[in-house]
């Protein structure tokens, strides 16, 4: 990967940056549905004021996120990127739930934890609510299922939350955090 180490800023290439914004106007274009009423040029100079937001839609999109706006905040002037793959993200499947349930496995520990990911990604996990209102743009997760952020006292007893879509329904489930499959990653989101 090309990035640039920068005072431990992680950035992203002249040549990455260029190809990013490409693939991110192509699929805004493509997807005007998922953000009615927003320009691309609004959202491309609020990229390129906040240039270290780039890396971080570099990782979504290099593991099989494919970011897209969502939203758009008035108040804040923040536009929300989520993961808007149809399936969940390839390249953040097969992991559990943090680091204490990875570490509690004794045998066939998974490679990564979708806390540790996320936070090294520079994103933040999808809510419950998030994944319902994500449904509500598409139907996201139709073979796949995708850890959700979980509560404090669900996962102080060994849980972990995962949602998907079946059946014309958004379903949420509960599973060990330890717990990892191949069919089952995260979606995250970004603020820029």
């Amino acid at each position: 990967m090309n990035l640039i180490e920068n005072n431990n800023q992680k950035m992203l290439s002249p040549k990455q940056h260029e190809e990013l914004l490409i693939v991110l106007k192509e699929r805004f274009e493509k997807n005007m549905h998922r953000h009615e009423g927003l320009e691309w040029d609004k959202v491309e100079a609020k990229l390129h004021a906040h240039t270290g937001k780039l890396w971080s839609l570099h990782e979504m999109e290099r593991t099989g996120g494919e970011p897209d706006v969502v939203d758009y905040d008035k108040h804040t002037g923040e536009y929300t990127f989520y993961d808007c793959s149809a399936e969940s993200p390839k390249g953040r499947r097969s992991v559990c739930y943090d680091r204490q349930a990875q570490d509690s496995r004794k045998k066939h520990k998974p490679e990564n934890n979708v806390i540790d990911m996320a936070t090294a990604m520079g994103i933040t996990l999808l809510t419950e609510e998030q994944y319902r209102a994500l449904q509500k743009l598409d139907d996201f997760d139709r073979k796949t299922s995708s850890w959700v952020q979980t509560p404090a006292d669900i996962r102080e007893l060994g849980g972990a939350l995962f949602c998907d879509y079946r059946f014309g329904h958004v379903f949420m489930y509960h599973n060990g955090a330890e717990s990892y499959y191949a069919s089952r990653g995260f979606r995250g989101s970004l603020k820029v």
